[in-house]
């Protein structure tokens, strides 16, 4: 039996767990502050040293925020700052992350097969049905999005980054910081009125709510939203890691 690490990457915290081939943890999840700054070499030995404090291992499933495309960066929203989150973007941070092979160096540093995935591809592998058209939006410290074809994994949108009202982008409008200020019932009327405005771009036939932050969404606007909108547990971040590795892929 194989058993599969996998690690969460958000931007506030890391997370990760072992599971074996039926999706089942091992042991607890393990959680640790992100830490600030960020290069790339510290993320990879933050990684590492999480992994060690878990159960033996046969191959490695990282999630993190951002646009990667074959286990590569492209741009990553949260790790290219001085302190996290909202902070001021760092360029040398940002010329670090940007193109950085994040499997290959993963691979080498854990010594085993890995992979590597926006952190909501691999929430949205534990929890598709794998049939029609269906859409993951994780709600975090920002938006994580995902999009499948069949249960095949379509290429990534940045949905996060686009502008969506005041200036604003997805990620600021219904990130972590807005639902503080506003409070959860308003909050959940943006990320309603988020929903609504997504439905005609994808037309989906079903759309999971994901991410630490989908169970503070108040029952109100969830019913409002419709039956084709479902909550999903945020563990699936985790146990999406096994289901990751056998993803076919619309690329």
């Amino acid at each position: 039996m194989a058993f599969t690490l996998t690690i969460d990457c958000g931007g506030g915290g890391i997370k990760g767990s072992v599971l074996d081939e039926a999706g089942t943890m091992r042991a607890q999840p393990l959680r640790v502050p992100t830490p600030y700054p960020l290069p790339p070499d510290l993320f990879v030995k933050t990684l590492v040293q999480l992994g060690e404090r878990l159960p033996a291992h046969d191959r490695v499933t990282v999630g993190m925020p951002g646009m990667l495309r074959h286990g590569v960066v492209v741009a990553t929203p949260h790790y290219i700052t001085r302190s996290g989150p909202r902070t001021k973007i760092d360029p040398e941070l940002q010329d670090a992350w940007f193109g950085f092979d994040a499997r290959t160096a993963l691979e080498d540093a854990f010594g085993r097969p890995t992979l590597v995935l926006n952190d909501a591809e691999v929430h949205g592998a534990g929890v598709v049905a794998g049939t029609g058209c269906e859409l993951v939006l994780t709600l975090g410290t920002g938006l994580g999005c995902a999009l499948f074809d069949g249960g095949a994994l379509a290429p990534h949108l940045e949905m996060s980054q686009a502008p969506v009202r005041w200036g604003m982008s997805y990620d600021t409008y219904i990130g972590e910081h807005e639902r503080r200020r506003l409070g959860d019932a308003l909050w959940s009327r943006r990320v309603r009125n988020v929903v609504e405005g997504l439905r005609p771009v994808f037309l989906w036939d079903r759309l999971y709510l994901g991410g630490g932050n989908s169970r503070l969404i108040v029952p109100t606007q969830l019913a409002r939203m419709g039956d084709d909108v479902v909550v999903v547990p945020n563990t699936a971040g985790i146990v999406g890691g096994v289901r990751a590795w056998t993803l076919g892929t619309t690329r």
